[in-house]
């Protein structure tokens, strides 16, 4: 994959759709959310014509913090899961990529004043909306050791999201898929801020 890789999804929908395209301008990832659903359920295809399915990532409760998304393959093979790290979640985004039983990545977001600002001026009609577009969040991905492995950060729109991954160090294409399927479900989790 070429980086930085461009996320983008529109506010405004039903059910979410979101294109992941590399520095090129390819789209390389196509990810739709299942609407109605107790668990959710989010399916990722190769490109937006959503013949070639990739992977699904299914919850493994209705709703609670601390809910595991698993991440299965086409073939219904096993690449691992993102849990939210609980209560601690409500003060910073904490989350932790899990494989083979073990936390291979945590995803935590960098200035967790950011989400507290937002939601206390968010409260205040029509000036609600200005951190929106301002206060726009980050968040590190970093390795079990500590090493910083990747970044996302959410730019500034008014009708869409837009996140831009980029890469810090080389790993493998499985352990890049993971933390990229792992950042989309994220994202999606973290949708109503910025």
């Amino acid at each position: 994959m070429q980086y930085p890789l461009d996320l983008r999804f529109t506010i405004f929908s039903f059910a979410q759709k979101i294109t992941v395209s590399d520095a090129s301008g390819n789209s390389i990832l196509f990810v739709r959310q299942k609407m109605f659903r107790f668990k959710e359920k989010i399916e990722v295809f190769s490109d937006s014509s959503q013949k070639n399915k990739l992977f699904e990532i299914n919850a493994d409760r209705i709703l609670d913090f601390s809910a595991n998304y698993s991440f299965t393959g086409a073939d219904g093979s096993d690449w691992g899961s993102v849990r939210r790290h609980g209560m601690r979640s409500l003060w910073s985004a904490h989350y932790e990529v899990i494989e083979n039983n073990r936390v291979e990545m945590h995803i935590r977001e960098e200035a967790p004043w950011k989400k507290f600002l937002e939601s206390f001026l968010g409260q205040i009609p029509i000036v609600g909306m200005i951190p929106d577009y301002f206060l726009n969040p980050s968040y590190l991905i970093t390795m079990a050791d500590g090493i910083p492995a990747f970044r996302a950060l959410k730019k500034p729109s008014l009708v869409e999201r837009h996140f831009v991954i980029e890469k810090r160090i080389e790993l493998d294409e499985d352990d890049e898929l993971l933390a990229l399927l792992s950042i989309i479900m994220m994202v999606l989790l973290e949708k109503s801020r910025g």
